[in-house]
Protein backbone atom coordinates (compact mmCIF):
# COMPACT_ATOMS: atom_id res chain seq x y z
CA UNK A 1 0.00 0.00 0.00
CA UNK A 2 1.70 3.34 -1.03
CA UNK A 3 1.97 6.11 1.55
CA UNK A 4 -0.87 8.43 1.55
CA UNK A 5 -3.27 5.18 0.70
CA UNK A 6 -6.40 5.65 3.27
CA UNK A 7 -5.82 3.82 5.89
CA UNK A 8 -1.92 3.82 5.50
CA UNK A 9 0.49 5.64 7.98
CA UNK A 10 1.62 9.01 6.15
CA UNK A 11 5.34 9.92 6.69
CA UNK A 12 7.54 6.55 6.21
CA UNK A 13 9.99 8.39 4.16
CA UNK A 14 10.83 12.47 5.07
CA UNK A 15 13.42 14.20 3.19
CA UNK A 16 15.27 11.13 1.82
CA UNK A 17 14.87 9.37 4.87
CA UNK A 18 13.58 6.52 5.66
CA UNK A 19 11.70 5.32 9.11
CA UNK A 20 12.45 1.83 10.15
CA UNK A 21 11.04 2.27 14.19
CA UNK A 22 7.70 1.88 14.39
CA UNK A 23 8.56 0.02 17.54
CA UNK A 24 9.22 3.28 19.23
CA UNK A 25 6.24 5.84 17.73
CA UNK A 26 4.44 5.61 14.86
CA UNK A 27 3.98 8.67 11.76
CA UNK A 28 0.96 10.26 13.19
CA UNK A 29 -1.96 8.95 11.07
CA UNK A 30 -3.45 11.85 9.04
CA UNK A 31 -7.24 10.57 10.57
CA UNK A 32 -5.38 11.60 13.96
CA UNK A 33 -4.37 14.50 12.97
CA UNK A 34 -7.45 15.71 11.47
CA UNK A 35 -9.38 15.11 14.31
CA UNK A 36 -6.74 16.74 16.82
CA UNK A 37 -7.20 19.98 14.84
CA UNK A 38 -11.07 19.71 14.87
CA UNK A 39 -10.60 19.36 18.75
CA UNK A 40 -8.51 22.38 19.18
CA UNK A 41 -11.60 24.42 18.50
CA UNK A 42 -13.77 22.93 21.11
CA UNK A 43 -13.61 25.73 23.93
CA UNK A 44 -15.90 23.47 26.75
CA UNK A 45 -14.15 22.38 29.29
CA UNK A 46 -15.09 18.75 29.87
CA UNK A 47 -16.19 18.85 33.53
CA UNK A 48 -18.46 21.50 32.00
CA UNK A 49 -22.55 21.01 32.10
CA UNK A 50 -23.57 23.70 29.37
CA UNK A 51 -23.46 23.40 25.86
CA UNK A 52 -19.51 23.70 25.20
CA UNK A 53 -18.47 21.04 27.81
CA UNK A 54 -21.03 18.94 26.63
CA UNK A 55 -19.82 18.99 23.17
CA UNK A 56 -15.97 18.38 24.37
CA UNK A 57 -17.30 15.60 26.55
CA UNK A 58 -19.42 13.72 23.86
CA UNK A 59 -15.80 13.80 21.98
CA UNK A 60 -14.11 12.22 24.79
CA UNK A 61 -17.04 9.63 24.87
CA UNK A 62 -16.91 8.56 21.16
CA UNK A 63 -13.01 8.19 21.24
CA UNK A 64 -13.67 6.02 24.77
CA UNK A 65 -16.34 3.90 22.68
CA UNK A 66 -13.20 3.57 19.72
CA UNK A 67 -11.05 2.01 21.92
CA UNK A 68 -13.56 -0.01 24.06
CA UNK A 69 -14.30 -1.39 20.70
CA UNK A 70 -11.10 -2.03 19.37
CA UNK A 71 -9.96 -4.24 22.25
CA UNK A 72 -13.58 -6.07 22.90
CA UNK A 73 -14.00 -3.88 26.51
CA UNK A 74 -16.47 -1.74 27.29
CA UNK A 75 -16.36 2.03 27.19
CA UNK A 76 -16.92 2.52 31.37
CA UNK A 77 -13.73 0.22 31.27
CA UNK A 78 -11.41 2.25 29.73
CA UNK A 79 -9.54 5.10 31.76
CA UNK A 80 -7.46 7.45 29.81
CA UNK A 81 -4.05 8.62 30.95
CA UNK A 82 -1.30 10.07 29.79
CA UNK A 83 0.45 7.04 28.54
CA UNK A 84 1.24 3.14 29.13
CA UNK A 85 3.65 4.44 31.85
CA UNK A 86 1.13 5.80 34.14
CA UNK A 87 -1.01 3.14 33.23
CA UNK A 88 1.57 0.31 34.23
CA UNK A 89 1.73 2.93 38.11
CA UNK A 90 -2.10 2.73 37.99
CA UNK A 91 -2.07 -1.26 37.37
CA UNK A 92 0.63 -2.25 39.48
CA UNK A 93 1.89 0.02 42.53
CA UNK A 94 1.80 -1.68 45.85
CA UNK A 95 0.33 -5.14 44.30
CA UNK A 96 3.70 -6.56 45.10
CA UNK A 97 3.30 -8.48 41.39
CA UNK A 98 5.68 -10.65 40.00
CA UNK A 99 7.01 -9.91 36.42
CA UNK A 100 9.99 -11.12 34.14
CA UNK A 101 13.13 -9.21 33.32
CA UNK A 102 11.95 -8.80 29.75
CA UNK A 103 8.86 -6.32 30.78
CA UNK A 104 9.08 -2.84 29.64
CA UNK A 105 11.29 -0.40 32.26
CA UNK A 106 7.74 0.92 32.98
CA UNK A 107 6.35 -2.26 34.67
CA UNK A 108 9.52 -3.57 35.78
CA UNK A 109 9.43 -0.65 38.04
CA UNK A 110 6.63 -1.81 40.04
CA UNK A 111 7.33 -5.74 40.28
CA UNK A 112 8.76 -8.60 41.42
CA UNK A 113 11.27 -10.26 38.56
CA UNK A 114 11.37 -13.68 39.53
CA UNK A 115 9.46 -15.40 36.42
CA UNK A 116 11.34 -17.46 34.85
CA UNK A 117 12.36 -16.80 30.88
CA UNK A 118 14.06 -19.19 28.35
CA UNK A 119 16.22 -18.72 25.24
CA UNK A 120 13.16 -17.60 23.18
CA UNK A 121 12.16 -15.34 25.50
CA UNK A 122 9.13 -17.35 26.52
CA UNK A 123 7.87 -16.63 30.17
CA UNK A 124 6.62 -19.13 32.42
CA UNK A 125 3.83 -17.91 34.83
CA UNK A 126 2.56 -20.50 38.00
CA UNK A 127 0.42 -17.92 39.66
CA UNK A 128 -1.68 -15.78 36.72
CA UNK A 129 -3.42 -13.63 39.79
CA UNK A 130 -0.36 -12.31 41.03
CA UNK A 131 1.43 -11.55 37.90
CA UNK A 132 2.33 -9.63 35.25
CA UNK A 133 3.25 -10.42 31.37
CA UNK A 134 3.55 -8.20 28.43
CA UNK A 135 1.87 -9.69 25.07
CA UNK A 136 4.59 -8.59 23.11
CA UNK A 137 7.98 -7.29 23.91
CA UNK A 138 8.59 -4.31 22.03
CA UNK A 139 12.28 -5.88 21.36
CA UNK A 140 12.28 -8.58 20.29
CA UNK A 141 8.18 -9.07 19.27
CA UNK A 142 7.79 -12.19 20.77
CA UNK A 143 4.44 -13.03 22.12
CA UNK A 144 3.20 -14.70 24.65
CA UNK A 145 0.57 -16.67 25.35
CA UNK A 146 -1.40 -15.14 28.50
CA UNK A 147 -2.87 -17.32 31.13
CA UNK A 148 -6.34 -16.96 32.23
CA UNK A 149 -6.45 -14.81 35.20
CA UNK A 150 -3.61 -12.68 34.47
CA UNK A 151 -3.85 -9.52 36.69
CA UNK A 152 -1.91 -7.01 34.32
CA UNK A 153 -0.60 -6.91 30.98
CA UNK A 154 1.06 -4.75 28.98
CA UNK A 155 -0.20 -4.69 25.24
CA UNK A 156 1.06 -1.54 24.33
CA UNK A 157 2.90 -3.51 21.28
CA UNK A 158 0.68 -5.58 19.77
CA UNK A 159 -2.03 -3.14 20.07
CA UNK A 160 -3.05 -2.10 16.55
CA UNK A 161 -0.33 -4.94 14.92
CA UNK A 162 -2.47 -8.28 15.49
CA UNK A 163 -6.09 -8.80 17.06
CA UNK A 164 -7.20 -8.50 20.36
CA UNK A 165 -9.77 -9.96 22.61
CA UNK A 166 -9.89 -8.13 25.93
CA UNK A 167 -13.00 -9.89 26.85
CA UNK A 168 -12.03 -13.15 26.59
CA UNK A 169 -8.18 -12.53 27.36
CA UNK A 170 -9.15 -13.31 31.34
CA UNK A 171 -6.99 -10.53 31.79
CA UNK A 172 -7.75 -8.16 35.05
CA UNK A 173 -6.00 -4.87 32.88
CA UNK A 174 -4.16 -3.91 30.37
CA UNK A 175 -1.95 -1.45 29.28
CA UNK A 176 -2.13 0.73 25.40
CA UNK A 177 -0.44 4.03 24.35
CA UNK A 178 -1.60 5.51 21.28
CA UNK A 179 1.57 6.54 19.44
CA UNK A 180 2.57 2.94 18.87
CA UNK A 181 -0.29 3.37 16.57
CA UNK A 182 -0.15 6.70 15.01
CA UNK A 183 -2.10 8.29 17.29
CA UNK A 184 -0.64 11.24 19.47
CA UNK A 185 2.33 10.74 21.72
CA UNK A 186 1.43 11.66 25.53
CA UNK A 187 -2.34 9.88 25.74
CA UNK A 188 -2.60 6.01 26.41
CA UNK A 189 -5.14 3.79 28.47
CA UNK A 190 -6.01 1.30 30.96
CA UNK A 191 -8.17 -0.80 30.10
CA UNK A 192 -10.12 -2.42 33.09
CA UNK A 193 -11.96 -6.12 33.76
CA UNK A 194 -16.02 -5.51 33.81
CA UNK A 195 -16.83 -4.77 37.28
CA UNK A 196 -13.37 -4.57 38.50
CA UNK A 197 -11.78 -0.37 39.47
CA UNK A 198 -8.75 0.83 40.93
CA UNK A 199 -8.09 3.40 43.35
CA UNK A 200 -6.78 6.40 41.45
CA UNK A 201 -3.47 7.93 42.27
CA UNK A 202 -3.79 11.20 40.87
CA UNK A 203 -6.81 12.75 43.24
CA UNK A 204 -8.86 16.11 42.58
CA UNK A 205 -11.77 16.54 40.53
CA UNK A 206 -12.87 13.13 40.23
CA UNK A 207 -12.60 12.81 36.11
CA UNK A 208 -11.92 9.82 34.71
CA UNK A 209 -14.96 7.59 36.73
CA UNK A 210 -13.08 8.93 39.47
CA UNK A 211 -10.00 7.08 38.80
CA UNK A 212 -7.70 9.60 37.72
CA UNK A 213 -8.37 13.38 37.85
CA UNK A 214 -7.01 15.97 36.09
CA UNK A 215 -8.89 18.06 33.05
CA UNK A 216 -8.63 15.52 30.26
CA UNK A 217 -6.29 15.66 27.34
CA UNK A 218 -9.30 16.35 24.55
CA UNK A 219 -6.62 16.90 21.82
CA UNK A 220 -4.87 13.65 22.64
CA UNK A 221 -8.00 11.85 23.22
CA UNK A 222 -9.68 12.85 19.66
CA UNK A 223 -6.62 11.53 17.98
CA UNK A 224 -5.88 8.15 20.18
CA UNK A 225 -9.68 7.37 19.23
CA UNK A 226 -9.19 8.33 15.29
CA UNK A 227 -6.35 6.38 15.49
CA UNK A 228 -7.22 3.40 16.70
CA UNK A 229 -10.34 3.49 14.21
CA UNK A 230 -7.97 3.76 11.26
CA UNK A 231 -5.34 1.04 13.01
CA UNK A 232 -8.76 -1.17 12.94
CA UNK A 233 -9.70 -1.01 9.30
CA UNK A 234 -5.88 -1.60 8.69
CA UNK A 235 -6.29 -5.06 10.33
CA UNK A 236 -9.22 -5.88 8.84
CA UNK A 237 -7.78 -5.17 5.25
CA UNK A 238 -4.78 -7.41 5.73
CA UNK A 239 -2.44 -4.76 5.80
CA UNK A 240 0.27 -6.51 9.07
CA UNK A 241 0.19 -9.62 6.86
CA UNK A 242 1.28 -7.38 3.59
CA UNK A 243 4.07 -5.86 6.48
CA UNK A 244 5.16 -9.50 7.43
CA UNK A 245 5.79 -10.23 4.12
CA UNK A 246 8.46 -7.43 3.63
CA UNK A 247 9.75 -7.99 6.99
CA UNK A 248 10.32 -11.81 5.88
CA UNK A 249 11.83 -10.58 2.58
CA UNK A 250 14.34 -8.13 4.76
CA UNK A 251 15.51 -10.92 6.63
CA UNK A 252 15.90 -13.88 4.00
CA UNK A 253 18.06 -11.07 2.51
CA UNK A 254 20.35 -10.60 5.29
CA UNK A 255 20.25 -14.09 6.23
CA UNK A 256 22.37 -14.82 2.66
CA UNK A 257 24.90 -12.49 3.60
CA UNK A 258 25.37 -11.73 6.77
CA UNK A 259 27.19 -14.77 8.57
CA UNK A 260 26.88 -15.21 11.50
CA UNK A 261 24.33 -12.52 12.24
CA UNK A 262 21.96 -13.69 14.83
CA UNK A 263 17.91 -13.23 13.82
CA UNK A 264 16.22 -13.42 17.45
CA UNK A 265 13.22 -14.90 17.86
CA UNK A 266 13.16 -15.71 13.79
CA UNK A 267 11.67 -19.27 15.10
CA UNK A 268 8.47 -18.55 17.56
CA UNK A 269 5.64 -16.67 17.30
CA UNK A 270 6.30 -12.32 17.16
CA UNK A 271 4.95 -9.16 15.54
CA UNK A 272 4.38 -9.11 12.34
CA UNK A 273 6.41 -6.09 11.54
CA UNK A 274 9.92 -7.05 13.86
CA UNK A 275 13.23 -7.77 13.05
CA UNK A 276 15.84 -7.94 15.86
CA UNK A 277 19.31 -8.61 15.14
CA UNK A 278 22.99 -9.24 16.67
CA UNK A 279 26.03 -9.06 15.63
CA UNK A 280 28.40 -10.24 17.85
CA UNK A 281 31.40 -7.74 18.18
CA UNK A 282 29.59 -4.91 16.11
CA UNK A 283 28.31 -2.11 18.75
CA UNK A 284 24.53 -1.67 18.47
CA UNK A 285 25.17 1.78 19.20
CA UNK A 286 27.39 2.03 16.37
CA UNK A 287 24.88 0.45 13.93
CA UNK A 288 22.20 2.98 14.81
CA UNK A 289 24.52 5.98 13.87
CA UNK A 290 25.84 4.33 10.54
CA UNK A 291 22.54 3.69 9.85
CA UNK A 292 21.51 7.36 10.95
CA UNK A 293 24.24 9.05 8.55
CA UNK A 294 23.02 6.90 5.71
CA UNK A 295 19.30 7.97 6.03
CA UNK A 296 17.73 4.95 7.95
CA UNK A 297 15.89 5.46 11.31
CA UNK A 298 16.33 2.02 13.39
CA UNK A 299 16.94 1.82 17.18
CA UNK A 300 19.41 -0.68 19.54
CA UNK A 301 15.89 -1.26 21.48
CA UNK A 302 13.29 0.00 23.43
CA UNK A 303 13.49 4.06 23.04
CA UNK A 304 13.11 4.31 26.86
CA UNK A 305 15.85 3.12 27.13
CA UNK A 306 18.23 4.16 24.49
CA UNK A 307 21.85 5.37 25.26
CA UNK A 308 21.83 3.18 28.55
CA UNK A 309 23.16 -0.59 29.62
CA UNK A 310 19.24 -0.93 30.37
CA UNK A 311 18.98 -1.62 26.55
CA UNK A 312 20.11 -4.94 26.85
CA UNK A 313 18.15 -6.49 29.80
CA UNK A 314 15.65 -8.02 27.55
CA UNK A 315 18.48 -10.00 26.06
CA UNK A 316 20.44 -10.33 28.94
CA UNK A 317 17.67 -11.85 30.79
CA UNK A 318 17.16 -14.63 27.63
CA UNK A 319 20.80 -15.74 28.29
CA UNK A 320 22.57 -13.89 25.66
CA UNK A 321 26.09 -13.02 26.36
CA UNK A 322 26.75 -9.40 27.11
CA UNK A 323 28.82 -9.19 23.62
CA UNK A 324 25.84 -10.46 21.80
CA UNK A 325 23.36 -8.26 23.66
CA UNK A 326 25.54 -5.72 22.83
CA UNK A 327 25.05 -5.65 19.27
CA UNK A 328 21.64 -5.71 18.65
CA UNK A 329 19.78 -3.56 16.57
CA UNK A 330 15.61 -3.10 16.11
CA UNK A 331 13.74 -3.08 12.97
CA UNK A 332 10.37 -2.21 13.16
CA UNK A 333 8.16 -1.73 9.98
CA UNK A 334 4.73 -0.08 9.67
CA UNK A 335 1.69 0.17 7.46
CA UNK A 336 3.63 2.54 5.13
CA UNK A 337 6.85 0.75 4.89
CA UNK A 338 7.87 -0.74 1.12
CA UNK A 339 9.93 -3.45 -0.18
CA UNK A 340 12.29 -1.03 -1.80
CA UNK A 341 12.74 0.49 1.50
CA UNK A 342 14.00 -2.57 3.51
CA UNK A 343 16.22 -3.39 0.33
CA UNK A 344 17.65 -0.23 0.57
CA UNK A 345 18.43 -0.60 4.20
CA UNK A 346 19.42 -4.35 3.82
CA UNK A 347 22.12 -2.83 1.07
CA UNK A 348 23.44 -0.07 3.65
CA UNK A 349 23.51 -2.38 6.29
CA UNK A 350 25.56 -5.41 4.59
CA UNK A 351 27.87 -2.37 3.54
CA UNK A 352 28.08 -1.43 6.91
CA UNK A 353 28.71 -5.02 8.11
CA UNK A 354 31.51 -5.55 4.92
CA UNK A 355 33.76 -2.42 6.81
CA UNK A 356 33.16 -3.64 10.15
CA UNK A 357 34.68 -6.87 9.19
CA UNK A 358 37.28 -5.58 7.25
CA UNK A 359 38.44 -3.13 10.28
CA UNK A 360 37.99 -6.36 12.62
CA UNK A 361 40.40 -8.45 10.49
CA UNK A 362 42.89 -6.14 10.69
CA UNK A 363 42.60 -5.27 14.05
CA UNK A 364 42.46 -9.11 15.08
CA UNK A 365 45.77 -9.17 12.60
CA UNK A 366 47.20 -6.46 14.38
CA UNK A 367 46.84 -7.82 18.13
CA UNK A 368 48.07 -11.45 16.77
CA UNK A 369 51.68 -9.54 15.35
CA UNK A 370 51.86 -7.75 18.31
CA UNK A 371 51.72 -10.87 20.28
CA UNK A 372 54.05 -12.38 17.99
CA UNK A 373 56.67 -9.38 18.67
Amino acid sequence: MPAGTPGCVAGNTMSGRVYLDYNAAAPLRPEARAAMVAAMDEVGNPSSVHAEGRTAKALIETARAQVAEAVGAQGADIVFVSGATEAAALACAGRGLHGAGIEHDAVRAWIIQDLPVDATGRVYVAAPATSVLQMANSETGRLQELPFGLAVSDMTQAFGKIPLAFDQSGVEMALVSAHKMGGPKGIGALILKRGLDVTAQIKGGGQEMGRRSGTENLIGIAGFGAAVRAATQDLKSGVWERVEKIRNILEKTLESEAKGTILIGKSVPRLPNTSYLATPGWKGETQVMQMDMAGFAISAGSACSSGTAKVRHVLRTMGMTEREAGSAIRVSLGPGTTEAEVLAFADAWLAALKRFRIRDARRTASDDQGVKT
